[in-house]
């Protein structure tokens, strides 16, 4: 039976970029993909495309195109990917100029759009997730994208597309459009598609599957993890699995890191819904069937829901926060005093916090006070880190939390050092479901 080989290339927007070229030059692969989108990312991707038009995509898609191109050129791999973010139109333009620049012949290079529905949100009474709308946001909202399916990727590898640039897709369609379009899947085969869709979420994350995020030591051990292998996926055409990586390269692939990859972010195992399908994984079956390599079977599916996700971006708070360390004999009490001297001048400086943090980093910061206490059994710390964060309603007030830290210097207890401050704008997700008719997918092919 023919099988394909599909390679994932990144987890996130700032993944490494070097497993990437080894899989692109020693993977042996059809396809490789680049999934580098989050909810936040988009969110924060639009405020870049307000700024500037010609910005909006993945600050790292220059980067990766420029090391990926001349193996994936050389050696016929097709290229997905959603760094497209808020601009994939840009992004398939910049990729094109690369590709131009590097002298590597002719590319077609899709840009699939239609995902972008700020403009349809500021007018819907859309029901968001957290009891609002879409529209009662006002001017807060930045983003609003849904999260369209595989049937876009398919038609513009349909059209000879090289490479595929999308925004807001669906994580697993990444991969799951080549399978449809090498296999040529119907669009109502349930089961293949519920496959498919497995596939698509044991490689989305990268490294986590070939012991990146697995890693333990003296509990699960993981060896070169600084030459972290990313993980390839043997599909045949049926839509069985097999991960493996790169011989020789860092991490493994186990049953054990293929199950924890399978339940990462799952709510219910039989119900995975997606734009293409609604995927069971309830009855999924992993073997290990040599070094590094592991098969996965019996996932299905059931037909979709006929409704997409939309992720909403919006302008929620300020944060500010600002940190300070102390070190040697009575660093904790110090470290304790400087958070109490903080928390005073605060209150009588009158800056409003809607909510607030004072931790020492290493000691109470992660579990609270009360595991703390337990862990450390009367034993001090010898250096602790002090930090101190507040929510407000405006960057000013947030620049005030991280100035009073830093007057610790002259101001507070005995020997601080490494201050530190910040104030950001916070983007809040928020999220809410519209018909699927109402996102009009668009395919702009260019040619390089």
């Amino acid at each position: 039976m023919r099988t394909m080989r599909i390679g994932s290339g990144a987890g996130y927007s700032g993944d490494r970029i070097e497993p990437a070229v080894e899989l692109a030059e020693k993977g042996l692969l059809d396809y490789l993909v680049f999934e580098c989108l989050a909810e936040r990312t988009i969110a924060l991707a639009q405020q870049a495309k307000m700024r500037n038009p010609q910005a909006g995509f993945d600050p790292l898609l220059a980067a990766r195109m420029s090391a990926v191109l001349p193996a994936c050129r050389a050696r016929g791999i097709r290229i997905i990917t959603n760094m497209g973010a808020a601009n994939p139109l840009a992004a398939a333009e910049t990729t094109r100029q690369i590709a131009a620049d590097l002298g590597l012949g002719s590319f077609k290079i899709a840009a699939v759009l239609g995902d972008d529905l700020l403009e349809e949100a500021k007018r819907m009474a859309l029901p968001l997730d957290d009891g609002g709308t879409a529209a009662g946001l006002g001017n807060r909202i930045v983003s609003a994208n849904a999260y369209t399916g595989a049937g876009p990727i398919a038609a513009a590898l349909a059209q000879g597309a090289d490479i595929v640039i999308t925004g807001r897709a669906a994580d697993p369609a990444l991969f799951l459009g080549p399978l449809m379009h090498e296999f040529g899947w119907a669009f109502d085969d349930w089961e293949r598609l519920g496959r498919g869709t497995l596939v698509g979420h044991l490689l989305e994350c990268a490294g986590q599957v070939t012991g990146g995020y697995f890693a333990d030591p003296g509990f699960k051990d993981v060896e070169d993890l600084a030459r972290l292998g990313f993980p390839i996926g043997e599909v045949d055409a049926n839509g069985d699995v097999v991960i493996t990586k790169v011989f020789g390269s860092g991490g493994r692939v186990t049953p054990a890191t293929v199950k924890e990859q399978l339940l990462y972010e799952i709510h219910d195992p039989a119900r995975y819904v997606q734009p293409d399908v609604v995927a069971d994984f309830s009855q999924v079956r992993v073997e290990e069937i040599g070094p590094d390599r592991v098969r996965a079977t019996g996932a299905r599916g059931t037909a979709k829901t006929g409704q997409l996700k939309v992720s909403v971006g919006y302008v929620d708070s300020y944060v500010g926060e600002g940190q300070i360390s102390y070190a040697g004999p009575g660093a904790e009490a110090r470290g304790r005093l400087a958070l109490d001297i903080v928390r005073s001048r605060l209150a009588a400086t009158g800056v409003r916090l809607s909510e607030s943090r004072f931790d020492l980093i290493g000691v109470n910061a992660l579990h609270g006070e009360k595991l703390a206490q337990g862990h450390y059994q009367g034993q001090q710390p010898y250096e602790v880190r002090v930090r101190v964060a507040g929510r407000t309603d405006s960057l000013a007030e947030a620049v005030r939390i991280g100035e009073e830290v830093e007057t610790l210097y002259t101001n507070g207890p005995a020997g601080g050092g490494g201050a530190w401050k910040t104030a950001r704008e916070i983007i809040g997700i928020s999220s809410g479901f519209v018909g699927e008719d109402l996102v009009k997918p668009e395919i702009c092919m260019l040619v390089a």
